[in-house]
């Protein structure tokens, strides 16, 4: 594969709204971490009555610079990518001190796979990493639906994959991506909430819109949107050839792969890619290309399908 796309050394002054096009600014949030990169980003369009998309973690910093920023030019919508915390825990509060409502696809569970719901419900596939449990929105948003203001108009496209909740907004040739695509790394897919298949649908139909930039809640701004959609769509198709590799020498947990596959790299990642790798798994096992000894989670043992390998315990179940 070539060269990655990403900008790990982009920066951003966090608390400061900063202009990216006329009728856009971006304030970074102070929650740098493993996994948000530098913070969250949040953004302002417009300039009366703005949308807020993504409003943040729930951080008394974050609330009065995103305050500063608003001024006097209020705020009539407040939109919301998925239920993460990083990305929604502030929006009830942003929504009381400016009377906008919250809109969203749905709940912390919207969004799911039938077959995943399940899974959620009946095995123990772990997870859960960030979910903002008591979001629901004021307003529901299904694909495709437009949302205007006083001098901006989105259209929300439903983007499950990363979270089943996941929306991306289309504002002209632009898309905000929320965590579907990031600018600084490949997105985490954590079963129940993370699903690969769905993950895979979304950038494809990303890349096929041909967008001039993405705008991600996390890292600078995507300004070949085409490249990274092909590099990402063929960093998982490479991804899943390695998850079978790996089985071909005998069945594996998820976390047994992960460790050879992210082999070198500080645990609190190697965890994360046990959960990438569960979530690999998943999908090729609804491609009947592997199976599992029983529902499968981070604990259960893997074997390519048909194998002659296979022990004894592996059936037919699993998903």
């Amino acid at each position: 594969m070539p060269e990655d796309p990403f900008d790990r050394d982009w920066q951003a002054p966090t608390g400061i709204a900063e202009t990216l096009a006329p009728g856009l600014r971006r304030v970074l949030a102070p929650n740098p971490s493993a996994m948000t990169f530098r913070g969250t980003n949040t953004y302002l369009l417009g300039a009366r009555a703005l949308a807020v998309i993504d409003p943040g973690p729930d951080d008394d910093a974050h609330l009065a610079a995103l305050r500063h920023a608003i001024g006097d030019a209020g705020v009539s919508h407040i939109l919301v990518t998925h239920a993460h915390r990083d990305h929604s825990a502030l929006a009830s509060r942003l929504a009381a001190t400016t009377g906008a409502p919250v809109l969203a696809f749905g709940g912390p569970t919207a969004g799911r796979r039938r077959d995943m719901a399940a899974l959620a419900t009946s095995g123990d596939l772990g997870g859960g990493e960030g979910v903002d449990t008591g979001f629901l929105p004021d307003i529901r948003l299904g694909d495709g639906e437009v949302v205007a203001g006083a001098d901006w108009t989105l259209q929300a496209l439903h983007t499950p994959g990363h979270f089943g909740n996941h929306l991306c907004f289309a504002w002209g040739d632009a898309v905000f991506t929320g965590d579907t695509a990031m600018g600084w790394a490949t997105t985490l897919i954590s079963p129940p909430d993370g699903d690969l298949t769905d993950f895979m649908a979304s950038l494809t139909r990303l890349a096929a819109r041909r967008d001039r930039v993405w705008y991600p809640g996390h890292g600078g701004p995507v300004t070949d949107p085409a490249g990274m959609a092909a590099w990402q769509i063929a960093h998982r198709h490479a991804r899943s050839d390695q998850v079978r590799a790996a089985l071909a020498t005998g069945p594996a947990t998820p976390a047994a792969i992960a460790d050879r596959l992210y082999a070198g790299m500080p645990p609190a990642l190697i965890a994360a890619g046990a959960r990438n790798v569960l979530a690999h798994l998943i999908d090729l096992s609804r491609q009947g290309a592997v199976r599992s000894a029983g529902a499968p989670g981070p604990d259960t043992r893997f074997a390519l399908a048909g194998s002659d390998k296979m022990p004894l315990d592996l059936g037919a179940g699993g998903c």
